[in-house]
């Protein structure tokens, strides 16, 4: 068991790292199951994969867990989603001292969080990740969204989970394309500010995604960890500190609008495509050395990731990929602030881009 927690005052809580920690569910979650009832909301496949180890759990702890099961996938984050889950979650009496527990990725999540955040003016939700990406970041941190027509996570809160549930064996039935994806989180936090842990991530990234027990808990720890100590920092990121992790967010964005935010990109294919575009664009900037970038894409791709827009599969100009960014939610004053980087775990807040130079080193990537 590995527990960290997130210091946030009042709003404070504990992520917790365990194998077989969902067989634990039902006495780990039992403070948050007021009158004995704890609702799951899931999707399909996950429920399917998951859902029967956690209900057995709670089942075994008298804890009455109806389920709710969303359609798979980024579209469940749409207002229809939210307003059926809603009009669900009220069909079961949920009150305002009730939890909510959302079980799989990023998608559940966040849905689950925005739910709670708004359902009768907020309720509690508790975290129980299933996938690499929700596991090292997703869950951790308070960001809820849906996306809406204008583009990715236009539309949410910052709210708390009261507790977050990290089981590294529910990685075990994932698609090896979705530890990929969510293998792009952890690489992160070393480009960000930890070299060290990118180096390690270069040594032992292989091992992981083959599912190796010591590398997946090291790398979900450390990972959790960068996360926790960001977001004690600046919360609602206001201070700059949070804004880091966005790193290749703001050119990965504008790849998923690109195609349609389906599953022809995943999320994290497209950040760590951002993230070798930001290195890149950062060297043609004169801000970073080509071998720090070259090193980060070489790792990218040796992880079976997208380095490239032709291996995003992507085919757009550059202003087409620009005025996407124009919806981009962290946009201010019509500035749109880049993670940029100096070296590997050297990454800054640049408030000065100009996006024609932008548009410009995009139609240049597309040539390459």
């Amino acid at each position: 068991m590995i527990e960290i927690p997130v210091a946030l005052g009042a709003r404070s809580y504990v992520v917790s790292i365990a194998e077989g920690g969902l067989d634990e569910a039902g006495t780990r979650l039992a403070p948050y199951a007021a009158r004995g009832l704890l609702p799951i909301v899931t999707d399909a496949h996950v429920a399917a994969a998951q859902l029967p180890r956690l209900a057995a759990s709670l089942a075994a702890a008298g804890i009455a867990a109806p389920v709710l099961t969303l359609p798979p996938g980024e579209g469940s984050k749409s207002w229809g989603q939210l307003e059926a889950l809603l009009d669900g979650l009220l069909a079961l009496g949920i009150e305002r001292g009730d939890h909510i527990l959302a079980l799989g990725g990023g998608v559940i999540g966040d849905l689950v969080g925005f739910a709670a955040s708004i359902l009768k003016r907020g309720c509690g939700f508790v975290q129980v990740p299933t996938t690499l990406l929700a596991q090292v970041d997703s869950s951790v941190g308070g960001k809820t969204a849906i996306n809406t027509r204008a583009g990715k996570n236009l539309v949410g809160t910052f709210y708390q989970p009261a507790h977050v549930l990290i089981d590294p064996t529910t990685l075990d039935s994932l698609p090896a394309r979705e530890r990929r994806a969510g293998y792009a989180e952890v690489m992160k936090y070393g480009l960000i500010d930890d070299p060290a842990f990118f180096a390690w991530c270069e040594a032992e990234g292989a091992a992981l995604l083959a599912g190796d027990p010591a590398a997946r808990r090291h790398a979900i720890a450390t990972s959790v960890a960068a996360k926790a100590r960001i977001v004690a920092a600046d919360e609602r990121e206001t201070g700059g500190t949070r804004a880091l992790l966005n790193l290749g967010h703001t050119f990965g964005h504008a790849l998923e609008a690109e195609t349609g935010f389906s599953d022809r990109l995943l999320h994290g294919e497209a950040v760590a495509c951002g993230m070798a575009l930001a290195f890149r664009f950062s060297v043609a900037q004169g801000l970073c050395a080509a071998e720090d970038a070259a090193r980060v894409a070489a790792h990218i791709a040796g992880a079976g990731l997208p380095a490239t827009l032709a291996e995003a599969g992507i085919a757009a100009s550059g202003e087409a990929l620009v005025a996407h960014m124009a919806h981009d939610k962290k946009r201010e004053a019509g500035r749109l602030p880049f993670l940029l980087a100096r070296g590997i775990g050297r990454t800054f807040l640049a408030r000065d881009v100009d996006l024609t130079a932008v548009a410009r080193f995009l139609d240049a990537e597309a040539a390459r």
